[in-house]
């Protein structure tokens, strides 16, 4: 798999931010996730870059999340919103979601990691990830339009 280290490096920050909610510790995190990437072989063998990548931050954010957090609710949200009002409604409504599931939002529609790649990284079969996303979506959708 041939891997745009940049567009993938603003993907693994993206979604350190999302999970940590702080700017400087998500740049962290993400500086940390490719120098144990580029300092493994472990991947190189398995063809599974990506999925190797998102696991690395994702048990970074973990340990990171353990500490205590700075700020819960942060304004320097990193993509550009057009609308403010249904920024901050959806927003609002990702808060609502489990971290699980706000988790599998930001990888599939925020990062668009790829279906199997995902499916990997939590050990599940394509329709059961497919169902899980679709529901999560349509309940966000229900709220954001009620």
């Amino acid at each position: 798999m041939a891997l745009d280290i940049e567009e993938q490096y603003d993907r693994i920050y993206r979604y350190c931010w999302f999970r940590l909610r702080d700017r400087h510790r998500a740049e962290d995190i993400t500086q940390e996730t490719f120098l144990r990437w580029l300092a493994s072989d472990t991947w190189r063998d398995t063809g599974q870059t990506l999925q190797y990548l998102y696991t690395i931050a994702r048990n970074l954010c973990v340990d990171e999340s353990r500490k205590p957090a700075v700020d819960p609710l942060p304004e320097d949200l990193p993509a550009e919103e057009s609308d403010p009002l249904l920024s901050i409604a959806l927003r609002h409504e990702l808060e609502r979601l489990s971290p699980e599931d706000r988790e599998l939002v930001l990888l599939r529609v925020v990062n668009e990691v790829p279906v199997g790649v995902l499916c990997r990284l939590y050990g599940v079969s394509r329709f059961a990830l497919y169902r899980r996303l679709r529901g999560i979506l349509k309940g966000l959708r229900q709220r954001l339009e009620g």
